[in-house]
């Protein structure tokens, strides 16, 4: 059968992309959306995280799709809501990655629905770059697709850590968690931990985090002369009992641990707002004051965008809403300079060297994909939140 001119060239065409990608793919798919699947926990008892979290990943795909998108191409968000659930996340994980078939994953954004989901996502080849601490969230060999854009367990920890023993020189410790995973693996990490610092690990349990009364805990504490109360927790009304008992039983003992202590949900569930004194949450140098009261100049830019486009400061934290605005730039920035496959995604962030976000700074090598840097991870105060950031901790010095 003799072709057409019109026939030969898309029959060259078609070839030539079936050997640069090994699949098929027709001209018009350089036009269609770039599909992100997003995994927020934006209901349930640790959507604190997911809401502010949220706000940025919402500004950033507007801003990159305001400004003409990834080479013509424009982002669409898939959302499913966790709602702090790991069994939704794998179903939400499944759904975006089979039926939708997204190009990339970003989330989810609590370890809890990641421990879940993960395995999943790397099972379907979905490159997925997240948020979450636990540790054994990232392991190259067993998912060579996910990369984490936050700090580890093992970071977080060290800097709480260090603070505790070092800086308020509290050699008696309760380390007290949730039973979400977030919340097991934290207190498994940390014990050991502060016991090879030379602590004594006075008190350790998980507690359910809808528990209505945390005073019996709190009283076991005291009588083991618990020294400091490292809470870790991402569910703000758990966060606010033990603060609140602990203030009600007169106990003028500090309080170190997960950056959702300095919450504005946190502090809305206190009920007097002098019971936030000597609690120190995690927080990070890009989004912390420094000395002067000021934030670096890239965090203030960023600052000065949230409020022009009318995004919701004081309920949340800085560090959630910029992270979400880092999180879809790391995924446009690896599809515009390498490609929308999942050889290419994770290609070029095997690649990548300093990248400046607002959150952090990343950095990944084939051999590691937990790519924030450690120095950034501080201490604060958390009755100093102002605008979703704080000023470092009490005799903090990085």
């Amino acid at each position: 059968m003799k072709l057409s001119r019109r026939q030969a060239l898309k029959g060259t065409a078609a070839s030539a992309a079936t050997l640069a990608t090994g699949v098929f793919r027709p001209a018009i798919a350089q036009s269609e959306p770039i599909r992100i699947g997003y995994l927020p926990a934006l209901t349930g008892p640790s959507s604190s995280t997911g809401i502010g979290i949220n706000r940025g990943t919402e500004l950033a795909v507007k801003e990159i799709n305001a400004a003409g998108g990834i080479k013509g191409r424009q982002i669409e968000l898939i959302v499913r809501d966790t709602q702090s659930d790991p069994t939704k996340a794998v179903n939400g994980a499944t759904e975006l990655t089979r039926r939708h078939k997204v190009q990339v994953m970003w989330g989810p954004l609590n370890s809890g629905e990641a421990l879940a989901a993960t395995p999943l996502i790397a099972r379907d080849g979905v490159p997925q770059v997240h948020p979450c601490w636990v540790d054994a969230l990232t392991d190259p060999k067993k998912y060579p697709l996910a990369f984490r854009n936050a700090p580890t367990n093992q970071q977080i920890g060290g800097a709480a850590n260090h603070y505790v023993v070092h800086i308020l020189k509290a050699n008696k410790v309760a380390v007290v968690s949730d039973t979400t995973g977030y919340g097991t693996a934290s207190l498994d990490a940390y014990v050991p931990m502060l016991k090879s610092m030379g602590a004594t690990v006075v008190y350790q349990s998980s507690v359910e985090a809808n528990n209505p009364d945390v005073k019996p805990e709190l009283l076991r504490m005291q009588a083991a002369g618990a020294e400091a109360i490292m809470p870790w927790s991402v569910n703000a009304g758990f966060l606010s009992r033990l603060i609140n008992t602990r203030a009600e039983m007169e106990w003028d003992v500090p309080i170190v641990g997960q950056t959702t202590l300095g919450s504005g949900q946190t502090k809305a569930l206190l009920k007097k707002p002098e019971y936030w004194e000597k609690v120190y949450p995690n927080n990070f140098r890009n989004c912390s004051y420094d000395a002067s009261g000021q934030l670096p100049p890239r965090t203030a830019e960023f600052v000065e965008r949230i409020r022009k486009a009318g995004i919701e400061m004081s309920d949340t934290l800085l560090w959630w809403i910029a992270l979400g605005y880092d999180g879809p730039r790391l995924i446009a920035d690896a599809i515009r300079e390498a490609g929308s496959t999942p050889e290419e995604i994770a290609g070029y962030w095997n690649k990548v060297k300093g990248w400046p976000g607002v959150y952090g700074t990343i950095t990944w090598t084939p051999e590691l994909h937990d790519g924030f840097q450690g120095s950034e991870v501080v201490m604060v105060q958390a009755n100093s939140l102002k605008e979703g950031a704080f000023v470092l901790a009490p005799g903090y010095s990085g």
